[in-house]
């Protein structure tokens, strides 16, 4: 059968399967399909009512024409989503085969120094410089020891110095100028991060990342220069000048200020040139470096409050890939001055992997979801946009970093304390900090809060995994908050209907979280907390109302060994507007010694040791550190709230107070979640360790034999009842080992309170490391005296913990610690009504 089309209004059917529409048709069909892609019966026969020029088709011909059309469009969905697989996988392939190539040259060096080196061996046991190739071989690593020609700050010594950075930069970024192992648990694929290294043996540490981006060159550039809108430890960076060159790139001097991640370390700054300039094989870079005297160039001097680290050779290389897109190098190398902190923090300082975690990930990670975000539906199902949603979450880190650090250029000063520096109070009543804080309710009533406070405190944690722990006080606020505190914090803001969108994720002990936004790897979330009849509206006091918080929680993937675990949340108004007022609060948990396996404990009365041995012995312990993924890390607490300034006292006193019992709380709850100190091991016991008991014995034998006094209020006589009495006693009670430099190896709760370190990490700290000079010349003093009379009573003094905060003590004593046999075993200190000052 064949239908004709008169005045071209009809459509034409070829014997009776094919219909063939007019270009009018098709274009009313193709506006209806764009409104409406799949209609319904009613809705199809609505549309030929509607349309005259489609009255003439039967609804059977529409609804075979719209089942055609979304099978076309969802074959070309496929086709190009399968196209741009195919692109992905050729540049993927691409870039392995550079990897390979840049491997192969790295094995080939190594072979040719090892020969090299075998073969002055036999003439010379010591390191041989090749002035050939201006390198120092020693033992099979190769370390660059570039020569600087004279520099200067005008524009050619400027350009000397770029020119030389974009070498050695791509050297590192290409080439074989360091030696790049595998992350851990980094595997290179299509759908992967990217190829992600770290440096082995060289100055400072150093990472590097490859991978693909849907983003041109030119954009990625650009993102990656704007170094605060994706790194969030990033303070500021100032360019000072900018040189055109004339090869079309620019150089640029920079200041840069990074904030310091705890309260236990300053922040770092940097000094930097940055040269951009395009290859000749249309590749983009841009390559960072810092200045320093030996290059004679422009110069910055110190500045308070931040210690001057140095950026090596780093920087980005953007290739443009086929079809769209980018292939990045990026290559980050610092020396962060590990010296000037904490011994107990330079392994955040000194490891590549956190370097890589911090920095080099993010930015690939933050263009990955720029990418993302570009392809996808511009506005989330919260009615925002991705890039408010991230903006939000950059201000909530933000605020907490500046609250942190507490700058004095941002208005921050220290408020004296109680006679404990346990909790560090600071005021700030600068117009910046308060603008948007002093707020009016929806009843006209006026906020009169007229500065801010922020309570800071550190604490070190043991074997409990940060991210068990933050999801812990994610789920359970109940646990270690206070209502009327959060009451308090959520009064500075407005009260009234909030609207809430969303799926809801889960409700907690009273409190809903539903969902704002994630990151592509769910590493980050966005969320608002829903705290129910918890505060008070002013107009009805008596009347509860509900509290809403915008919190932000990374870092609870209990696989990612070593990543750093937020929670920082903050009050927010009735509109949750895009630049809402936000007093960022909250939790940093670092992790210190990821990976590190326990160490092996000896046969000698170690108490520190024994504690770690399970029924298993040592094995078992050693292989539960490993799976924990680490042993020690680092709680940084800040809390913010607006305040009254004649209430200024009270509001230091109630936050300080507040502090005190969150770290009581955390304290508890870690014990709980810790594999070794948890209730599944009880103590593990120290109180039914045979070595254990016995070593507490000869501590009390000891003391009253040469002081001829009780060292413990009886108790008891059994071995498990003295180990217990003197595990809580209220002094510190530390035992060191005699060697020539002497460790310790025990000490009671007490003693690690005062350590601010745990059982583990005990047998890292040296005896000389807790004394200052006058200390230690005291103690050489004394020690003979310990060794022959048996005992001696040391004057009142300060000494320092693992975290490098002084301690006073009123008075200590030391005692010669014997054995069955009458020999000496140990050295035992007791410090005598001790508090951080």
């Amino acid at each position: 059968m064949a239908m004709s089309c008169k005045d071209g209004k009809q459509p034409i059917m070829d014997n009776g399967k094919y219909v063939r529409y007019t270009p009018e048709q098709v274009e009313a069909l193709e506006r209806l399909y764009h409104d409406c892609p799949k209609p319904s019966s009613i809705r199809r026969q609505q549309l030929i009512r509607e349309c005259p020029i489609l009255s003439n088709i039967e609804p059977k011909q529409i609804k075979v024409w719209f089942q055609n059309r979304r099978c076309r469009e969802k074959q070309r969905k496929e086709a190009s989503r399968l196209q741009a697989v195919n692109r992905k996988l050729s540049a993927m392939n691409k870039l392995l085969m550079e990897e390979n190539d840049r491997l192969q040259k790295q094995v080939s060096q190594l072979v040719y120094e090892n020969g090299y080196f075998r073969q002055h061996t036999h003439n010379t046991p010591l390191a041989t410089k090749d002035t050939s190739c201006e390198s120092v071989v020693t033992s099979g690593q190769h370390h660059l020891t570039p020569q600087h020609p004279p520099r200067d700050a005008s524009p050619a010594g400027l350009l000397s110095i770029a020119e030389e950075t974009l070498t050695e930069f791509l050297s590192k970024a290409t080439g074989t100028a360091v030696e790049w192992v595998q992350m851990p648990g980094m595997k290179p694929g299509p759908d992967s991060s990217g190829i992600i290294a770290i440096s082995h043996g060289c100055t400072g540490v150093g990472a590097r990342a490859c991978g693909l981006v849907g983003l041109e060159p030119t954009r990625v550039a650009e993102i990656l220069k704007d170094r605060p809108s994706w790194f969030r430890d990033c303070r500021a960076v100032d360019v000072l000048n900018v040189l055109p060159t004339a090869n079309g790139g620019t150089i640029e001097l920079l200041y840069m200020q990074l904030y310091a991640p705890t309260t236990l370390a300053p922040g770092r700054d940097f000094w930097l040139l940055r040269y951009t300039s395009v290859l000749e094989d249309g590749s983009l870079v841009v390559c960072e470096r810092s200045l320093k005297n030996t290059q004679n160039g422009p110069s910055m001097p110190p500045v308070q409050h931040f210690v001057r680290a140095e950026m090596l050779p780093s920087g980005y290389l953007i290739r443009p890939c086929e079809g769209g897109g980018s292939i990045i190098h990026i290559v980050d190398h610092m020396d962060l001055e590990p010296w000037s902190v904490p011994e107990v923090l330079r392994p955040l300082y000194e490891s590549s992997t956190v370097l890589a975690q911090k920095t080099t990930m993010v930015a690939l990670r933050q263009l990955r979801q720029i990418a993302q975000e570009a392809s996808q539906s511009n506005v989330t199902n919260w009615g925002r946009r991705p890039a408010a949603l991230r903006a939000l979450s950059q201000r909530l880190s933000r605020g907490f970093n500046e609250a942190l650090n507490g700058f004095s250029d941002e208005g921050w000063s220290m408020i004296g304390n109680d006679g404990m520096d346990d909790v560090t109070i600071l005021v700030n009543s600068s117009p910046d900090k308060l603008m948007g804080s002093n707020l009016s309710f929806t009843n006209g009533f006026p906020a009169v809060s007229s500065a801010v406070l922020c309570a800071k405190a550190s604490m070190l944690l043991q074997n409990v995994p940060p991210a068990i722990l933050l999801r812990f006080l994610r789920e359970h606020r109940s646990e270690w908050a206070d209502n009327n505190i959060d009451a308090y914090a959520a009064a500075a803001v407005k009260v009234g209907p909030f609207s809430l969108q969303g799926s809801r994720v889960g409700s907690f002990g009273g409190q809903v979280i539903l969902p704002l936004a994630h990151t592509i790897e769910h590493e980050e979330f966005l969320e608002v907390i829903k705290l129910e009849g918890v505060g008070h509206s002013p107009e009805d006091p008596i009347m509860p109302r509900d509290v809403f918080l915008l919190q932000l929680c990374c870092g609870m993937d209990e696989n990612a060994v070593g990543t750093c675990a937020e929670l920082i949340f903050a009050p927010i108004d009735a509109t949750f507007a895009d630049d809402a007022p936000l007093l960022p609060s909250g939790f940093r948990i670092i992790p210190l010694d990821s990976g590190k396996e326990a160490s092996s404990p000896n046969r000698t009365l170690d108490l520190a040791a024994a504690l770690e041995v399970g029924p298993a012995g040592n094995r078992a312990s050693s292989d539960h550190s490993a799976n924990s993924g680490c042993t020690r890390s680092v709680m940084t607490i800040a809390f913010q709230f607006a305040f009254e300034s004649h209430m200024q006292e009270h509001v230091a006193s109630m936050t300080r107070q507040y502090i005190r019992s969150i770290i009581s709380s955390v304290q508890r709850v870690a014990l709980a979640l810790s594999p070794h100190l948890g209730s599944q091991a009880g103590l593990r016991s120290p109180l039914g360790t045979p070595e254990a008991q016995t070593l507490a014995r000869w501590i009390c034998q000891s003391y009253r034999s040469y002081l001829g006094v009780e060292l413990l209020k009886s108790n008891g006589e059994g071995s498990e009842s003295i180990l217990k009495t003197l595990w809580h006693h209220s002094d510190a009670i530390m035992c060191c080992s005699l060697k020539a430099l002497p460790i310790f190896t025990f000490a009671n709760q007490a003693g690690l309170d005062m350590l601010e370190t745990t059982l583990v990490a005990l047998q890292d700290i040296t005896l000389e490391k807790i004394f200052d000079d006058h200390g230690r010349k005291t103690l050489c003093s004394e020690f003979p005296q310990i060794m022959q009379q048996g005992f001696t009573c040391l004057q009142g003094g300060i000494c320092l913990s693992s975290m490098g905060r002084p301690v006073s003590y009123e008075r200590a004593v030391a005692w010669k610690v014997l054995n069955e046999e009458e020999n000496a075993h140990c050295i035992c200190f007791m410090f005598i009504n001790w508090s951080f000052v």
